[in-house]
């Protein structure tokens, strides 16, 4: 089954099971799929029950849609997301996205646990993504573009909102929650970075790293979405942190930020879904 018929069936397989229009679809990294249980929740549907659908392997990553309402505003919360270092292709890890354009959200959020490169970060804070260096994974628009989404060479110059940068900026300061900012990096994982990596990764301007979000911000960008992220640093990269990484301490971290990262993130929802 290619990528054409691959979005289409479960477009069609989702869209007579779930009577639900969001507006906003937010993505929930590692350690922080709790999130979900704050909204007022209309509808569920595991990825596992879509036929020829990715499913998430990894710990911590619930791996379902959560449909509902938070503060008022319809949002579609994937609890869990899907890597292509669990044997998925890039076009494959998208498919979620794309299913939620589909689905009628406009807007995407994304969300991940990330390692801290840029100077000074500590495990736990959060990082306002303003932009991406995805040169290191496939591109998940390689293959036959899907016209009906958008266009074959789509500009990506903007790829984080502006304007929604300066909402999340706002509510972070209103709220008293300090919120880094800066470029984050994908890799293809599973395995952590060598030091050496990190340097170069540093060198490129890169302030984190981790193993999501970039092909899944190119693939909205791709249907004209408007994107925002945010990083919860979970611990400091290779060679800065004194001690071996683990997936442990990235949920564990996940948790420990969880209450902030719900008023934050809440907060964004309000502001960006109210009416004029």
């Amino acid at each position: 089954m290619n990528t054409r018929e691959q979005l289409d069936a479960c477009c069609e397989f989702v869209s007579q099971r779930v009577h639900f229009q969001p507006e906003i679809a937010l993505v929930l990294g590692s350690g922080l799929g709790g999130f979900a249980d704050s909204i007022a929740v209309k509808e569920t549907l595991s990825y596992s029950d879509i036929p020829d659908f990715p499913v998430s392997t990894v710990a911590g990553h619930a791996g379902r849609f959560v449909f509902g309402e938070c503060e008022g505003v319809p949002v579609a919360v994937m609890q869990g997301r899907v890597h292509m270092y669990e044997g998925y292709t890039p076009q494959e890890a998208v498919l979620p996205i794309r299913l939620l354009h589909h689905l009628g959200a406009k807007t995407l959020f994304l969300t991940n646990a990330a390692g801290g490169i840029q100077a000074g970060m500590q495990a736990g804070e959060f990082m306002l993504i303003t932009d991406q260096i995805s040169s290191f994974v496939p591109s998940p628009l390689r293959g036959e573009n899907l016209d009906a989404l958008g266009v074959r060479f789509p500009d990506m110059s903007e790829i984080y909102s502006k304007r929604l940068q300066k909402i999340i900026r706002k509510i972070a300061v209103n709220a008293d929650i300090p919120l880094k900012e800066g470029v984050y990096l994908q890799t293809a994982g599973p395995a952590y970075e060598s030091p050496a990596e990190i340097r170069m990764f540093r060198m490129l301007g890169a302030d984190a790293v981790g193993m999501s979000t970039a092909i899944e911000a190119i693939a909205a960008r791709h249907c004209g979405m408007e994107i925002c992220g945010i990083s919860c640093i979970s611990n400091l990269a290779a060679g800065i942190s004194p001690h071996p990484l683990t997936h442990e301490e990235v949920k564990a971290a996940g948790d420990k930020a969880a209450p902030q990262f719900t008023k934050l993130v809440r907060a964004v929802i309000a502001e960006i879904g109210a009416k004029p």
